[in-house]
């Protein structure tokens, strides 16, 4: 129940920005669609699983990471300097689910997050894996999931019964 009201305080705040309300959050619970709308791997290195999605290897350097940053500083989230291990950059549409490196598929993600979204991640990776979900529908969840964590536990229940 704790984290359910936390995460419902974090959303309410990144609704205020995007709102255009005077409130600066200190991170962003979503991604915002303008700067991480998702993007798929446009040069795959393999593809995977019966599906054959197209995978790109983790390629994020130092810098590419901090251009996403500052982007989501200029968006009006803090994003404190000081506590640079309590993020990640985060692939909007994870690299199993044939997500890209881009810019456009990059968001910092906040340990609050990925605390919750990791674990479902990797159990739709695994489904895909296994040939018991196609990348469509794993897009779908975890675009659902991303945007509103409020979700997070029917998704997983979801993703469970495949």
């Amino acid at each position: 129940m704790k984290n359910i009201l936390l995460l419902t305080l974090l959303f309410s705040s990144s609704l205020a920005i995007a709102q255009g309300q005077n409130f600066i959050a200190e991170y962003p619970v979503r991604p915002i669609a303008q700067l991480t709308p998702g993007k798929l791997c446009e040069k795959p290195v393999s593809y995977r699983y019966p599906e054959q999605i197209a995978y790109c290897d983790r390629l994020v350097s130092v810098e590419q990471k901090e251009e996403v940053f500052q982007a989501y500083r200029r968006a009006g989230f803090r994003l404190n300097q000081q506590e640079r291990s309590s993020y990640k950059i985060d692939h909007y549409i994870p690299l199993c689910a044939g997500g890209s490196n881009s810019n456009q598929n990059l968001w910092p993600q906040h340990q609050n997050i990925f605390n919750v979204t990791d674990s479902i991640e990797k159990l739709g990776c695994d489904k895909m894996a296994a040939g018991r979900l196609s990348q469509a529908r794993f897009i779908q969840l975890i675009r659902i999931v991303k945007n509103d964590l409020t979700k997070a536990q029917a998704v997983q229940q979801e993703l469970s019964r495949y």
